[in-house]
């Protein structure tokens, strides 16, 4: 190709869908750079922090993607689009595991046995983490994904209306509503009421 390479990074996620579909695999490696990671944390955010079901989903996610690449509608923003394939993907595996019981003995494994140079921060940042993620998983799902796909991920208001389904109205609602029940939940960890 010489001169007229294609740019891979230059291109838009929707052009590069039509590249796919045209049978470019490199567009796909692009793809999968831009949103194999922010995908990754999301599944972790909202598949109780299971790192291996994560990655799965992620497979199972671009597989589908590279195999049935027709799928995109490429009038629409991919980045709206394989949120809602990822937010679909939860919700079928929540309706799988209506009753999970997720008990632990408390401990984080990857804690034990450090050395650590400031633990009375590390401390601190680690129960705000278990305490940020056990208020997080306590939210119905409708509210903890609103609240993931716009805090977590970045997403507008309209382009998680158009994820979930719902009108912006009530994504806003949901959304004060996730916002509010954490604030709640959480005010211990706010240093303005402990002055």
């Amino acid at each position: 190709m010489g001169l007229f390479s294609k740019k891979y990074a230059d291109f838009s996620d929707e052009v590069l869908m039509r590249e796919l579909a045209a049978g470019d695999k490199r567009a796909f490696d692009e793809l999968y750079g831009r949103y194999a990671s922010p995908l990754l944390a999301y599944f972790m955010r909202m598949l109780w922090k299971d790192r291996e079901k994560a990655e799965d989903f992620i497979h199972d996610l671009f597989a589908k993607i590279v195999q049935r690449p027709e799928l995109f509608d490429t009038s629409r923003s991919f980045r709206t689009w394989v949120y809602s394939v990822a937010n679909n993907m939860c919700k079928n595996e929540y309706k799988k595991q209506e009753v999970r019981s997720n008990t632990q003995n408390g401990l984080d494994e990857s804690y034990q046995g450090k050395a650590h140079s400031n633990v009375e921060q590390e401390v601190h940042e680690n129960f705000f983490a278990d305490a940020f993620a056990e208020k997080l998983g306590a939210l119905e799902d409708k509210h903890r994904e609103v609240f993931s796909l716009r805090h977590l991920d970045g997403l507008s208001i309209k382009e998680i209306a158009e994820v979930t389904g719902a009108n912006e109205g009530t994504v806003k609602s949901r959304l004060f509503y996730a916002t509010r029940y954490l604030a709640e939940g959480l005010k211990e960890f706010n240093p303005l009421l402990h002055k």
